[in-house]
């Protein structure tokens, strides 16, 4: 009795087998890497008017490198700025305190160039000007091809408005 009900078991469960080589995904790497490939760096030009003294402008910009995504983000975005993108999904901000330091910071920073006094050292006195920064945070491998920093208008992160925003905080007086 229990072989012939071990064998009607086996034999059912190979009528119910079902072939899944079908189900498992076999991507085509090529086609991903392709797609996956930067543009090649590009010069930018800082919009005029861009970097400005208005404080909901540097609000903006502060909000944007203090913060990782919209959906994580502990304070209400400033005025101009979502949480979530126009399609509903959420929006991802620079966290650019994981790589830098800045006056008032919470994060790492220790990765790439501290940004603490930027405005006196390094624009007051005429080593950087604002295109710099503004070039820079749009896409940093113009002056050095070989940065981990992300590239942020030329793979549409950010639009210009909002670097012109991160380029006024960045610029402003702490």
């Amino acid at each position: 009795m229990r072989k012939s009900l071990t064998a009607s078991l086996l034999l059912g469960c190979s009528l119910f087998a079902a072939d899944l080589s079908q189900a498992i995904e076999s991507p085509n790497a090529s086609k991903i890497i392709q797609k996956d490939l930067l543009a090649p760096a590009k010069e930018y030009k800082m919009p005029a008017g861009c970097v400005t003294n208005d404080p909901l402008s540097i609000a903006r910009g502060k909000y944007i490198f203090h913060n990782l995504n919209g959906e994580k983000a502990k304070q209400t975005p400033p005025k101009g700025l979502s949480k979530k993108n126009s399609d509903g999904s959420p929006k991802q901000y620079g966290n650019c305190v994981a790589c830098h330091n800045i006056e008032g910071a919470k994060g790492a920073g220790n990765i790439g160039p501290d940004l603490s006094e930027y405005k006196k050292n390094f624009v007051d006195t005429g080593v950087r000007d604002n295109q710099f920064v503004y070039q820079k945070i749009a896409d940093a491998r113009i002056d050095n091809p070989d940065t981990h920093m992300t590239i942020n208008l030329t793979t549409n992160l950010f639009t210009e408005k909002e670097i012109c925003d991160i380029t006024a905080y960045i610029v402003s007086p702490k």
